[in-house]
């Protein structure tokens, strides 16, 4: 099942376009690359947790060593690994150098298993994290009701003080 709130967002490409509802999804758990490994061995039960754990971390390794080559890495299932470069413009290509770039990117396209995940999932609508901590800090407090528009920012607090 995955978890998702409903924000209303702008379109970034157009500054005068109305805003629109979009669905975010939300994570329910971080999963530790410990339980990740002991869930792939209790699924294959002819693989311990350090033969699982041994074989990702040294397919991690290679992958990198082939990436720094130069290669894109195909995964079957799973998907394809690349390169590409971030990098400062110069005024022209003499001026060019190495020193341009800035940032060297792994680019990653899924494989065939995780292709169509919208026909195999299920949906949960959930409150989005902001309105979730309002609603606990108000039931701490032991107040009735959560002004959900001063949590997330859009309008100010009222004050409460004797001057108002």
């Amino acid at each position: 099942m995955i978890d998702y709130s409903v924000f209303m967002m702008g379109n970034p490409m157009d500054a005068d376009a109305a805003q629109k509802a979009y669905a975010k999804a939300q994570v329910s758990e971080i999963m530790p690359f410990s339980q990740f490994v002991k869930h792939i061995a209790d699924h294959n039960g002819v693989f311990t947790r350090g033969t699982v754990k041994g074989v990702i971390a040294d397919m991690c390794e290679c992958l990198v060593e082939m990436l720094m080559e130069g290669k894109k890495v195909q995964l079957a299932e799973l998907g394809n690994f690349w390169i590409s470069l971030g990098s400062e413009g110069a005024e022209d290509l003499k001026k060019f150098t190495e020193t341009n770039i800035t940032a060297v990117n792994i680019v990653f396209t899924p494989g065939e298993d995780f292709q169509n995940l919208r026909s195999r999932a299920a949906f949960n609508p959930v409150a989005s994290r902001i309105a979730q901590a309002a609603t606990l800090k108000a039931e701490k407090a032991g107040q009735g009701t959560v002004d959900l528009d001063a949590a997330k920012g859009k309008t100010p607090a009222a004050d409460t003080s004797e001057n108002a």
